[in-house]
């Protein structure tokens, strides 16, 4: 019998940063690749033992397989707990373990797409003799203001020992539009400046790469996109947004659809809020207990997505909404029912949010999620600035349904 492993003419390694909003993207990415190019192309994507354990019963191509390293990295499960020891992990202890299974690699790799983060694959690439591709799964204006770090620093807006005005408008980053310093990224001046030094090198290495992959639309950004591509010497691509949107089709008259889906089926137009705080950091007890409180004094339907513990103890399913730990987040988005969009403003859920086309009250709380958030309100006029902890009833009122049919009415 022929080996099918033969008749490969491409083959594509894809290494994602072990983050559930780096591996979405690759994954949707690789989907998106082998969906275009059924035959003769293989995709691997390597991964570490645990998150094989979490994805490998997704759906997928045919010609996409999992490759793995052993667990060399902390567990998924407590990643927020250290988040500085977690990426120095994946900085000092994955590189010889996929260093060791590329050699092992018995189709040879035609290019290797890597996560930005994990810059030690532009020299393991360039040892190999393999040509690299930097994905940036965050915005080009994150990618942008990072790689401008020196401007901020010479501007007085950035530095180790920063201490000047959060307000102060930001409006010298080239394609960037104008922004406070409070809106920057917050390993900049606040959450997350021990990571700072380890992203800069990345962003630097990225531009080291043969080619550079941004996650983006043109249209949302095209100022900063253009302005990276007269800066930058190696070519950028804008590869469009990576979300599973080529799943939908397949889910309309779903017989087997879950009971989140039926749930939603069953409630008014746009009048459900969709409330979403992502896969990494999380609330503080207080905010919890403000956020709740707040949603049930407003009356306002909800699906809520709680993967901890904490919050699902405290989130009871009741008339008005269902609290669960999971749900496939673009198709609920582009339910009928759903009136808004509670975010955390991660980029992935950001481009979700813009594809469905449904208005988003933001709550970011970390590193890219602020400037998203910025742009989410006062670039793209697609949502409302944060929700403040102080939820006083006539604040309360804008949650309900008026509000949230209204803000979809007039979004549409």
């Amino acid at each position: 019998m022929t080996d099918p492993l033969n008749s490969i003419n491409y083959h594509v390694v894809a290494i994602p940063y072990p983050g559930r909003g780096h591996i979405n993207p690759m994954i949707n990415l690789c989907n998106l690749i082998a969906l275009r190019h059924p035959s003769n192309f293989l995709t691997t994507v390597i991964i570490t033992e645990e998150w094989l354990s979490f994805i490998e019963s997704e759906p997928r191509p045919p010609n996409i397989r999992f490759a793995t390293i052993p667990n060399v990295i902390p567990s998924e499960l407590n990643r927020a707990a250290d988040f500085p020891g977690f990426f120095n992990a994946t900085l000092t202890k994955m590189e010889e373990p996929v260093q060791q299974l590329l050699r092992r690699m018995e189709v040879p790799i035609s290019v290797i797409i890597y996560d930005t983060y994990l810059s030690w694959v532009v020299n393991m690439g360039s040892r190999m003799n393999v040509p690299v591709a930097s994905l940036f799964t965050m915005s080009a204006t994150v990618f942008a203001t990072l790689y401008y770090y020196h401007l901020l620093v010479e501007n007085g807006n950035a530095g180790d020992n920063f201490s000047g005005n959060i307000d102060e408008l930001v409006d010298y980053i080239p394609g960037v539009p104008p922004t406070r310093v409070a809106d920057l990224v917050t390993i900049i001046n606040g959450k997350g400046k021990e990571v700072r030094s380890v992203t800069l090198q990345a962003i630097l290495m990225a531009t080291k790469a043969q080619f550079l992959l941004v996650l983006s639309v043109y249209e949302l950004e095209s100022q900063v996109i253009d302005a990276l591509k007269s800066e930058l010497s190696l070519p950028v691509y804008v590869i469009g947004p990576a979300i599973p949107y080529y799943r939908l089709n397949n889910m309309q008259n779903d017989q087997n659809a879950p009971d989140y889906v039926k749930w939603l089926d069953h409630q008014p137009p746009a009048s459900v809020l969709y409330i979403s705080q992502g896969s990494f950091l999380s609330v503080s007890d207080a905010q919890l207990e403000e956020i709740i409180a707040g949603i049930h004094d407003s009356g306002v339907r909800y699906v809520w997505i709680a993967r901890d513990e904490k919050t699902q103890s405290r989130c009871e399913n009741d008339e008005k909404g269902l609290v669960i730990p999971w749900c496939d987040q673009l198709r609920v988005l582009c339910h009928g029912s759903i009136g808004a969009f509670w975010s955390h403003c991660g980029w992935n859920s950001t481009k979700e949010g813009a594809f469905s086309g449904v208005p988003m009250l933001t709550f970011p709380i970390f590193f890219d999620q602020v400037p998203n958030s910025k742009m989410i309100v006062e670039d793209w006029k697609m949502g409302r600035k944060r929700i403040f902890w102080s939820l006083e009833k006539k604040f309360l009122n804008s949650l309900g349904v008026l509000w949230i049919g209204k803000a979809k009415k007039e979004k549409r």
